[in-house]
């Protein structure tokens, strides 16, 4: 079984991955390699970002690993939050002010289209790999549902009726961005076997 680091202090993050990928690799978390930086993310695009962070653990540790970097962009305001998605409203990467503020610029706008993006860099063996995935729907004008982490409880995917939020993490983690690009790495992980 391959073993990979994933390299994210976000355990809501690490758990939706490990979900969304089952039995098909190990994972290790920064934690049980023993990383207890805080891995800087000082990038103005998601693909650096995500760069940024696997560069960083397999130069530390030597280790083949994995990092994303997810934004939710929205189109009536050019495609913010994207990358500042987490510190959308301030440093504190605090979910309910990052919602507050995202609602209240929306406020009266009729175009809520959205899409939440994320990037999955892999590095295998010191080869570097992006890998994205995509999913399209519109903001809510309020908070719906309780699962789920980060603008979850706003976005509605294209198709559904329900946010991320309301759907739970059995259906989310089968449709969302972050599945997709999960999906993608490991068809490619699989390519090599």
């Amino acid at each position: 079984m391959k073993k990979f680091v994933f390299a994210t202090n976000n355990i809501h993050k690490l758990e939706e991955v490990e979900a969304i990928i089952g039995k098909k690799i190990e994972i290790f978390s920064l934690k049980d390699i023993g990383c207890v930086t805080d891995i800087p993310e000082t990038s103005d695009t998601l693909e650096g970002n995500a760069l940024q962070k696997a560069r960083f653990i397999y130069e530390k540790y030597h280790k083949d690993c994995f990092a994303d970097d997810t934004g939710l962009e929205v189109e009536a305001l050019g495609g913010a939050p994207g990358v500042y998605s987490a510190r959308y409203a301030g440093e504190a990467h605090n979910s309910e002010a990052n919602m507050r503020k995202l609602l209240l610029e929306l406020e009266g706008v009729e175009n809520r289209k959205a899409r939440f993006r994320t990037v999955f860099a892999l590095i295998l063996n010191g080869k570097e790999h992006l890998f994205e995935g995509i999913v399209n729907g519109e903001i809510t004008k309020t908070r719906r549902g309780m699962s789920g982490f980060g603008y979850d409880p706003i976005f509605v995917p294209d198709g559904y009726t329900q946010t991320f939020a309301e759907m739970g993490d059995a259906l989310k983690n089968k449709i969302s961005h972050r599945a997709i690009g999960v999906q993608k790495l490991c068809k490619f992980l699989n390519t090599l076997q």
